[in-house]
C-alpha cells in the first residue's frame, strides 16, 4: 500500500497541491488534454461552467471559445463522471458502451432506427431538420421539461455512441456519425485497461482527496460505464489499495498519485473566483475540511432560503478559500456582490486583487471597454 513520505501531510499542503490542475495552458487544446474532463452545465451566471473552467487555466480564454473552436479540437462531448467535454484518448476509455432500453425507445420503439437512418446519410444533423422530417411529439426529459422525441433519440444515440457532437448553434447541440467510435466497437481495448484509465484519471484530476470522494466520482461513473459498474468498483479498490499514495491528515484518509510531489506547487497570494464545478471545489467534502467553511451551490434552492446566493462562485487568495462573488451582467456592466467568510481581513490587497479579478472576468465575457 503506498504511503506518504515520513514528512507529515498537512492541510496547508493539501490544499496547495489543490492548485496543480491551476497549472497555466497554451491553449484550450492543453488544457483540455491536461484536465481530461471539464465539466459541462447550461446555467450562465455570468457564464457556463465549462468556459468558468478553462477561463482559470488559458490565458485570454473569452466566454464561449470552447463552442467557437470545438469543431478543430481533439474534443468530444461524452460522461465522466458527469456531462462534459474530453479528448478523445479519454473517450476511448468510454466505449463501446452497453445500453440497455431507454424510455424513448419504449415510448418509440422504431424512432431510434429512422433517425440511425438519417443520421447514416449526413455529416450533420440539427435536431428540429430531424423533428421536421419525422415529426414527433414531445416527452417529458430528465430535468422535468419538454423536450422533442427526436433530440432524446439523437441523444440516446450519442450515449450509445452511434453519433457524436459535432458543434453548438446557440446552444443547440447538432449530431452527426461517429465513426472512431464505431471503430472502437470493431476493436475494444480490454475493460480492465479501460477502467483501470478512467480511476487513474479521476484520481489525477480531483486529487489529493478523500478516498470517501473517489468511491463517490466512481459511483458517478456508472453513467460513463454502466454496463461495467461493478467491475469499476473492483478496479477502484485495487487501484486505492495498490497503486494511490495516501495519509490520514485530521482524521479523513486523502489518497492522490503516487508520483505526485505534493510540495511542488509555488505558494501564491493570487486572488481567484471560480466555479462552482471546479475541480478546486468539485468536492464538497475536501471543500469543507480543508477551508473549514461549507460552500453550497444554490441554484436550486428556494430564493428565500439562499444564503450564498443563485449562482456563488467561490473566492480564492492564495491556497485558502475566503469567501464567495454573486456575479451579474447587467446591460454592458459587470455587478459584483462578495460575502465573506468570519475573520477574513478585507486588507487592501486583497481588495486589489478582487478589483484585479473583476476585470479579468470582464475582459473573459467579451464586455464593452475591455480589450
Amino acid at each position: 500500500m503506498p504511503t506518504a513520505d515520513a514528512a507529515p501531510v498537512s492541510p496547508s499542503i493539501l490544499r496547495a497541491a489543490t492548485l496543480r490542475t491551476l497549472n497555466p495552458s497554451s491553449s484550450v487544446q492543453a488544457a483540455l488534454d491536461q484536465l481530461g474532463f471539464v465539466q459541462a452545465d447550461p446555467i450562465r451566471a455570468p457564464a457556463r461552467a465549462q468556459d468558468l473552467t478553462l477561463m482559470q487555466r488559458v490565458a485570454g480564454y473569452r466566454a464561449g471559445d470552447l463552442e467557437r473552436l470545438y469543431p478543430t479540437l481533439d474534443a468530444e462531448e461524452d460522461m465522466l463522471p458527469n456531462y462534459g467535454f474530453v479528448p478523445r484518448r479519454v473517450q476511448a476509455l468510454l466505449h463501446p458502451r452497453e445500453v440497455g432500453g431507454t424510455r424513448i425507445e419504449r415510448e418509440h420503439p422504431e424512432l431510434l432506427d429512422e433517425v440511425r437512418e438519417l443520421l447514416a446519410g449526413q455529416t450533420e444533423l440539427h435536431p428540429r431538420d430531424v423533428a421536421a422530417q419525422l415529426g414527433r411529439g414531445r416527452v417529458s426529459n430528465a430535468w422535468g421539461g419538454q423536450s422533442s422525441a427526436t433530440t432524446r433519440a439523437l441523444d440516446a444515440l450519442h450515449y450509445r455512441g452511434e453519433a457524436r457532437v459535432t458543434r453548438r448553434v446557440g446552444g443547440v447541440r447538432l449530431y452527426g456519425p461517429a465513426p472512431h467510435l464505431a471503430a472502437l466497437r470493431q476493436s475494444p481495448r480490454p475493460d480492465e485497461e479501460r477502467l483501470h484509465g478512467a480511476v487513474h484519471l479521476l484520481a489525477a484530476l480531483y486529487g489529493p482527496l478523500p478516498e470517501a470522494s473517489l468511491s463517490y466520482l466512481v459511483s458517478l461513473s456508472r453513467f460513463g460505464f454502466p454496463h461495467l459498474h461493478g467491475q469499476l468498483r473492483a478496479v477502484f479498490k485495487r487501484v486505492v489499495r495498490e497503486e494511490l499514495a495516501q495519509a490520514q491528515v485530521g482524521g479523513v484518509r486523502y489518497v492522490w498519485p503516487a508520483e505526485w510531489n505534493l510540495e511542488d506547487v509555488a505558494p501564491s497570494s493570487k486572488v481567484r473566483i471560480v466555479g462552482p464545478f471546479d475541480p478546486l471545489v468539485w468536492d464538497r467534502r475536501r471543500f469543507e475540511h480543508l477551508h473549514g467553511w461549507a460552500y453550497r451551490f444554490e441554484a436550486y434552492t428556494p430564493p428565500t432560503k439562499r444564503k450564498m446566493g443563485y449562482y456563488a462562485l467561490p473566492v480564492f487568495q492564495g491556497e485558502r478559500a475566503i469567501g464567495w462573488a454573486n456575479l451579474k451582467v447587467e446591460g454592458a456592466a459587470l455587478t459584483s456582490d462578495f460575502g465573506f467568510v468570519p475573520g477574513i481581513r478585507q486588507t487592501k490587497k486583497l481588495l486589489r486583487g478582487l478589483e484585479q479579478e473583476t476585470e479579468r472576468y470582464r475582459q473573459f465575457l467579451n464586455l464593452p471597454g475591455t480589450s
